[in-house]
């Protein structure tokens, strides 16, 4: 099989384009949101633990697992899982790493795009004199969550969900180096000069100034003052479990794509570590430093643990941004959705990578066309959730791709690693051309605490109880009257907990119902195709490695 020849240009362009990878919207967005709803400073400290115990070992993992596979040509899951052991089903395994960055990047670039949109309205002054219920109501237009038609979408949305598309598509085009790295170069030191600018902007916000009514710093302080009493709460812990996961973008097959372009005896141990404390840095610092203390300063801690969120980063933010004036807004409001769009498009474009090298590797097209096979079936995918959007088809890419996947696959690869590949031959993996020497504490770490870790959170997702109250869960269940599941739970979507109408059509139009189904439908097609697309890749090698044993 022929292999590819890309490379990384330079150290610093891989750790960027890695940083870039894990740093994604959810350090603005999420990140605030999970630690103003679990105790501010109480949600620190389970945030801190979970990053040494999971986050830093499964990035050594993933790292360790891409250089691996990139040896024998493999840069892309299927390929690299299947080299940990002799097991067949070990490449089926990897089938999560194709399928989640796809169906990630269908919903992810359509999110992503409506911070490209935002950026532009900002600089517009689309925003000026808007009341905050018109700047609401101008997100609900723009995302078509106004109204009751099945398909309800603004055009504005299209065209910059195109013209992202677009982008993420022609930069992929350019390869690893010219493409990717390039792009990382430029989009990470603007977001660290967007973040940097809009945190001191915010922290040095007094009340009276600019229509403040509280200090910024009363937010920070909350998100910094720890509460030792809360680390008796198990929501808590496993909110900030889930966080560090999702931040560094772990289980996804990204990271080993990336990894596979390293040399045999790169280091990986330094490089990983070094993404992975960028990416904390932009969270705990940067995003930390944002979002809370501007909304604090201006509506007041209770209303922030309101409403901290998505819908806070776009209906909310433009607003209070308003305060600066017109000049100041305008700058605020680009640098704000600006390091937004960095964020995303690094992310994205990792997503993209692996599904083009799986095609590259395994079907042998070149980059061109196995970027245009990627475009085609992004687009088919992106476009329920733009479509459906209010009816519910973007929250169930979310949930399955984005939480489900995720965290079986990254249960499955730690397991592989440290049992099948053995960890013995995986710590050598790590450790081998390493300029950090990390310490042998965390060999018994990857074997057993990051494989409990993993299960606890996948566990939680899977039976998460009403309200996320584990212990009244307990005490219910133990007084015999069963299991209180949440409707957010893995379970009680697939049982529908408090849905009482299932029907797929009222008068003749599809129900929210209908929509929820067939996308699920759509994604178990698209993950057994991707399967398919293995056996059939693997089926493939094997006749033409016996053709060329053939005399």
């Amino acid at each position: 099989m022929e292999r590819t020849k890309e490379r990384w240009g330079t150290r610093i362009g891989l750790v960027l384009a890695m940083a870039g990878n894990a740093v994604g919207l959810g350090n603005f967005l999420r990140f605030p949101a999970q630690a103003v709803q679990n105790g501010g400073g109480a949600f620190i400290i389970p945030y801190l633990v979970s990053f040494v115990l999971m986050g830093l070992p499964l990035l050594w993992i993933e790292w360790a697992i891409g250089r691996h596979g990139g040896k024998y040509g493999h840069h892309s899951a299927p390929g690299m899982m299947d080299k940990l052991g002799h097991s067949r089903w070990l490449k089926y395994a990897g089938v999560f790493g194709i399928f989640t960055n796809l169906t990630i990047a269908a919903y992810y670039t359509y999110l992503e795009s409506w911070t490209l949109g935002y950026v532009w309205y900002s600089l517009t002054g689309v925003f000026h004199n808007m009341s905050a219920h018109e700047v609401r109501d101008f997100f609900f237009w723009y995302v078509g969550a106004e109204g009751n038609p099945i398909i309800n979408v603004s055009p504005h949305a299209l065209f910059f969900f195109i013209l992202t598309f677009t982008l993420n598509v022609w930069i992929l085009s350019r390869g690893l180096s010219k493409g990717i790295e390039t792009a990382s170069k430029i989009g990470m030191p603007l977001l660290f000069i967007f973040g940097v600018f809009l945190a001191v902007r915010a922290l040095t916000l007094n009340a009276g100034e600019l229509n403040a009514i509280n200090d910024a710093l009363v937010g920070l302080n909350f998100l910094w003052n720890p509460k030792f009493e809360s680390l008796a709460d198990p929501k808590v812990w496993l909110a900030a479990a889930g966080q560090i996961f999702f931040t560094l973008s772990v289980g996804m097959g990204s990271i080993h794509c990336y990894a596979a372009y390293l040399r045999e005896n790169e280091d990986i141990a330094l490089n990983a570590t070094t993404a992975g404390f960028t990416n904390e840095f932009v969270e705990v610092v940067l995003g930390g430093s944002i979002i809370i203390p501007i909304g604090v300063a201006y509506l007041g801690l209770d209303e922030v643990q309101r409403i901290v969120g998505l819908s806070m980063g776009f209906q909310t933010m433009p607003t209070l941004f308003q305060n600066w004036g017109p000049i100041l807004a305008a700058v605020a409001g680009m640098a704000w959705f600006g390091l937004l769009f960095f964020a995303g498009i690094t992310s994205s474009l990792a997503m993209g990578q692996p599904v083009v090298a799986f095609f590259h590797d395994e079907f042998h097209l070149d980059r061109k066309h196995a970027v245009r096979v990627y475009g085609v079936l992004l687009f088919i995918l992106a476009l329920p959730t733009i479509l459906f959007f209010s009816h519910g088809a973007f929250g169930e890419y979310d949930d399955w791709s984005g939480t489900f996947s995720l965290v079986l696959f990254a249960l499955i690869e730690s397991i592989a690693f440290s049992w099948i590949f053995g960890i013995d031959r995986g710590w050598e993996e790590i450790q081998r051309g390493a300029e950090l020497k990390i310490p042998i504490f965390f060999k018994f770490v990857m074997k057993y605490v990051t494989p409990l870790f993993l299960l606890g959170v996948f566990s939680g997702s899977l039976i998460a109880p009403k309200e996320g109250d584990w212990i009244a869960a307990f005490s219910q269940l133990f007084s015999g009257k069963g299991w209180p599941l949440d409707p957010n739970s893995i379970l009680g979507k697939i049982f529908r907990v408090g849905v009482t109408d299932t029907r797929y059509f009222i008068d003749g139009e599809p129900t929210s119902i209908f929509i929820v189904d067939m996308t699920r439908l759509l994604l178990l097609v698209t993950f057994i195709g991707i399967a398919c697309a293995v056996a059939y890749a693997w089926r493939h090698r094997k006749v033409q490695a016996e053709k060329g044993r053939t005399p």
